[in-house]
């Protein structure tokens, strides 16, 4: 559908009703920059179309995967819709991954072309290095300065140009192209990297038609028109709400991330309607001296989500913001499953756990055993899914696609849950070996394959251990090979290095040896319960 077209309906590529809704009203501030600059929708819109008619110039096209490293820019967000507008898939490499983890997932998903943004020039180069595939193509977001102390050639080692400047080629158009859309509903739009085991990334595959059908749903209490405050990754869940935002006619406000007194200044100062924190920066914000004294009156919605929330705090955050808390239980497999409304939070189950909800319009539940038997209320299960929301597949394993995609549809979340009666969902446990912090999930065997490499280190477990308020860290146990001695903070300098700063344990213990099960693998379960009471080594 070309930019002349009516509007579309939610059966089309999810680009085709973002901007149709840019273009409904061109005069109004669709993006507020983090230095205050302000985008109109309908210099938004134009800017799609300008940046797909570059990209189209450049082969990339129907088939193409673009792979996305930016912070919360409003051009990244340009560069995405006009990527997916003539038909690539998207790739969200998320800024404070290692470079070896981000050459990772580039590799894996077959980048064609890279789009950076410039302050993250030095990532860029260090991810294009350590690439094992052919080198993609370049592109960045605005000129490139490497005239600071670290840049490659204050160092002595001149380095060629990162790539061409975007931004620059697509002012160069002396008119702006109404570029046809290439994309099919069934296309995938996005790759979502979610993390892997085995070291190999698992790259989710979300189509455009699901996805359409989501930003053409009303969300409730958003605003009308709803102010959205981004102040955490666009490569997450910010960057769906930000198309949510846009499809309702609303303006997304961007910051470069979360800093708890920059945010509750934002709130006030942009009359900010909706804001998304996981519930680690929720806390955050509960503890800022700056709470009691900021002008609240405009949040109609606070959404969290992405890891369970600690009850007690979710009674001081309705105190501290009033009846506007929305809790929302979902995947990157699956998109949004489960929502909790303020009036719900009382609404209790199994050890007294908040529910996460009941199933969002279009999602069927059902809680299963190990055999695959449908349990009835009350029985512990895993949780099942079905909704036009779940993922195509992993791209490119087919092995791991069969594992959680089960007859007619279904995906197996990896969660342990409870259903009531009346259809409420409760999360107890997690099927899967994943700790989940603050920017992603962590997989506990990736770091334990990286440290077994290391000479110091004969045996290593980790583990997530959660705080008092809920939120879940990253532990490490470690047994010292043979006449050898393990520096704790080495070992965390090399997860760091390789892995990023999200994978950084807040603790490495070192035991004599490790406890194991009766089947002779670490117990984690003990060294969560040791990890409670005073370390033996940290």
């Amino acid at each position: 559908m070309n930019a002349t077209a009516a509007s579309p309906g939610p059966d089309t590529p999810y680009g085709d009703v973002l901007l149709a809704a840019l273009r409904r009203d061109p005069s109004r501030t669709a993006l507020i920059a983090a230095d205050g600059t302000e985008v109109t929708a309908g210099a938004l819109h134009a800017t799609v179309h300008r940046m797909a008619a570059e990209l189209a110039a450049r082969g990339i096209g129907r088939g193409s995967t673009v792979s996305l490293l930016s912070g919360n820019r409003p051009e990244v967000l340009a560069a995405r819709y006009a990527a997916n507008h003539i038909g690539a898939r998207v790739v969200f490499l998320y800024d404070g991954m290692a470079p070896d983890a981000l050459a990772a997932v580039a590799d894996s998903v077959d980048t064609e072309l890279l789009i950076a943004d410039p302050g993250l020039h030095d990532t860029a180069r260090a991810l294009l290095a350590r690439l094992d595939g052919a080198r993609p193509a370049v592109l960045t977001l605005g000129p490139v300065d490497d005239a600071d102390p670290g840049a490659p050639e204050r160092r002595g080692d001149p380095e060629p140009p990162l790539g061409d400047d975007l931004l620059a080629a697509c002012a160069a158009r002396t008119v702006t192209p109404e570029v046809p859309g290439a994309a099919r509903p069934g296309d995938d739009w996005c790759i979502r990297h979610t993390g892997g085991t085995t070291g190999i990334p698992k790259g989710v595959r979300m189509a455009h038609a699901p996805y359409a059908r989501m930003l053409s749903r009303p969300m409730a209490a958003a605003g009308d028109p709803p102010r959205l405050l981004a102040c955490t990754s666009l490569a997450h869940l910010a960057g769906v709400l930000a198309d949510v935002t846009l499809t309702a006619g609303g303006t997304v406000v961007l910051r470069r991330g979360f800093d708890p007194g920059d945010v509750l200044a934002a709130v006030a100062r942009h009359r900010i309607t909706h804001l998304w924190l996981l519930p680690p920066l929720l806390h955050h914000l509960l503890d800022h001296p700056d709470l009691a004294t900021t002008d609240l009156s405009s949040l109609t919605r606070l959404t969290y989500g992405g890891c369970p929330a600690s009850p007690s705090r979710l009674r001081q955050a309705a105190e501290a913001f009033g009846p506007v808390l929305y809790g929302m239980y979902g995947q990157s497999e699956a998109m949004a499953i489960t929502e909790v409304g303020p009036a719900d939070h009382a609404v209790t189950g199994p050890g007294g756990r908040i529910t996460v909800g009941r199933a969002l319009p279009g999602v069927e539940i059902a809680v299963r055993d190990a055999a695959g038997r449908t349990l009835g209320p009350g029985e512990r299960g895993e949780v099942h899914v079905r909704s036009a929301g779940v993922m195509s597949g992993y791209w490119k394993q087919p092995e791991r696609t069969a594992e959680v995609l089960v007859g007619d549809g279904w995906l197996r979340t990896g969660d342990v849950g409870v259903l009531d009666d009346q259809g409420w969902l409760f999360l107890v446990d997690r099927a899967k070996d994943v700790i989940i912090v603050v920017g992603g999930h962590v997989q506990p065997g990736e770091i334990e394959d990286l440290l077994h490499s290391h000479p110091d280190v004969a045996l290593c477990a980790v583990y997530g251990v959660r705080t008092a308020d809920g939120d879940e860290e990253v532990y490490v146990a470690v047994v010292a090979a043979p006449g050898r001695t393990v520096d704790p903070e080495e070992l965390r300098e090399l997860v760091v290095h390789h892995k990023g700063v999200m994978y950084a344990p807040a603790a490495v213990h070192v035991r004599e040896s490790l406890p194991l099960t009766p089947v002779g693998k670490p117990d984690k379960a003990r060294l969560r319960k040791d990890a409670e009471g005073p370390a033996a080594s940290a």
